[in-house]
């Protein structure tokens, strides 16, 4: 089994991830730090208390997630929930990494690119903000063919909204809670659009553009990225991985 320094792997997973490009909603890369030397390594969508409690069952020097503990707007003050996760990974000397949209955008290891590996999508243009938005060639599948195959590669039947019935050429995707990308999805030429949430106004515009949503949960759509990237880091550096998925049904 191999190790690395945190401080290079901190390094090579900001040069990796471009983390400095973007304008994220909360600090990327090490937001916890502990000890100095890496073997074991623990990947998760969320930084939540049953993942930090899973990693130190299982011995792990660092975390990697894509929902880390800092946010913008958030109070400061380490109390609460909060407190109990940084007391945890602190008393067990556990580093925490958590990367958010530049995990998203990676070309090889984002959520993006992963989810479209699941469901067969390959990306040939982006679109959005950040150029986070992916769409490709969509075969001209039909909509009630796309949502069984979400079903069965994601666990979870989709919510659908399902436009005019066209076939779908143009398919666009972006994970997790970019319900709001749905017009820019649109205005790139999607006949359907995939992620992980819906809000009130996206039922109308399906209905009157006749482009089709689907809301296939945003955890479900957010698994991918984080051990897809932890798999690399591992291999590069010879270390022990496991991804531990904490069910989440939103």
């Amino acid at each position: 089994m191999g190790s690395v320094q945190r401080a290079e792997m901190e390094q090579y997973l900001n040069q990796a991830l471009a983390a400095d490009r973007f304008k994220d909603y909360g600090p990327n890369g090490l937001q916890v730090e502990g000890r100095a030397e890496v073997r074991r390594l623990v990947s998760g969508v969320t930084a939540s208390r049953a993942l930090i409690e899973a990693a130190i069952a299982d011995g792990a020097d660092a975390i990697l997630v894509h929902h880390g503990l800092f946010w913008r707007g958030q109070d400061g003050r380490l109390t609460g929930w909060l407190a109990e996760r940084v007391r945890l990974l602190m008393a067990h000397g556990i580093n925490l990494f958590a990367f958010h949209l530049p995990l998203d955008a990676h070309a090889e290891w984002g959520n993006n690119a992963q989810l479209g590996l699941q469901l067969g999508l390959a990306a040939d243009a982006r679109f959005g903000e950040q150029d986070l938005g992916f769409i490709g060639d969509g075969g001209g599948v039909p909509l009630q063919a796309l949502a069984r195959r979400v079903q069965d590669r994601l666990g979870r039947a989709p919510l659908v909204l399902p436009g005019d019935g066209r076939p779908l050429r143009r398919i666009a995707w972006c994970t997790g809670g970019a319900q709001g990308w749905f017009e820019a999805a649109i205005a790139a030429g999607a006949d359907a659009f995939l992620t992980g949430e819906v809000s009130e106004p996206q039922a109308h515009l399906a209905r009157e553009t006749g482009v089709a949503f689907l809301a296939c949960g945003h955890h479900a759509t957010e698994r991918y990225g984080a051990p897809a990237l932890a798999a690399h880091v591992a291999e590069r550096f010879g270390l022990q991985h496991r991804f531990i998925d904490i069910d989440n049904p939103a």
